[in-house]
């Protein structure tokens, strides 16, 4: 949120007051809120899709998002979601989509991967970056039972960015979300 501050003119001179712009305010609560349409459990802010809301060089406020790939099916639904989401709120503003730098796993939130969890998607294991962490050589625990006795089904789940884990504990099919 952009806050200004200024001296406060009726206490210590050192003391300052936040102005606070609440239209940006509630800008960024209506796109934080945004569920992502493939994985309802998580917000766009809890994937770290949305990357800011602020206001531009004439004052307008901007929405940036990143998609999770640039193929991704889901971008133009996101975008549209935030719109709407912005006009419920009785906002005015853009959408932008940011592509560079490239999402990563990495912004997934800690909320967010908990929430991946309790939804039966075991979240990414590990930093993005390399051969490594895309093709999940690390082990991966089952987000139902906790095993760490799990099998790869598929290295393509039921989106490109997850892939298709079977656990050999409890016996359950599970999707985890590739660390890219």
């Amino acid at each position: 949120m952009n806050e200004l501050s200024a001296p406060c003119r009726t206490g210590p001179a050192d003391a300052t007051v936040q102005i606070v712009d609440i239209e940006l305010a509630r800008a960024l609560e209506a796109a934080s809120n945004v569920p992502d349409p493939e994985v309802p459990c998580v917000t766009v802010a809890d994937l770290g899709i949305l990357r800011g809301v602020a206001r531009d060089g004439t004052g307008a406020i901007v929405v940036r998002l990143t998609p999770t790939y640039s193929g991704c099916p889901a971008v133009i639904a996101i975008e549209m979601a935030v719109e709407a989401a912005l006009l419920d709120a009785g906002v005015t503003a853009r959408v932008e989509r940011v592509i560079t730098p490239a999402w990563t796993t990495d912004w997934i939130t800690a909320e967010g991967r908990e929430k991946l969890r309790a939804y039966g998607i075991a979240p990414p294991v590990g930093a993005s970056g390399g051969r490594r962490a895309f093709f999940a050589e690390d082990t991966i625990a089952c987000p139902r039972c906790g095993s760490a006795r799990t099998t790869k089904i598929s290295e393509f789940g039921s989106t490109a960015c997850k892939a298709h884990y079977r656990c050999d504990a409890c016996a359950e099919p599970f999707d985890y979300f590739k660390c890219i």
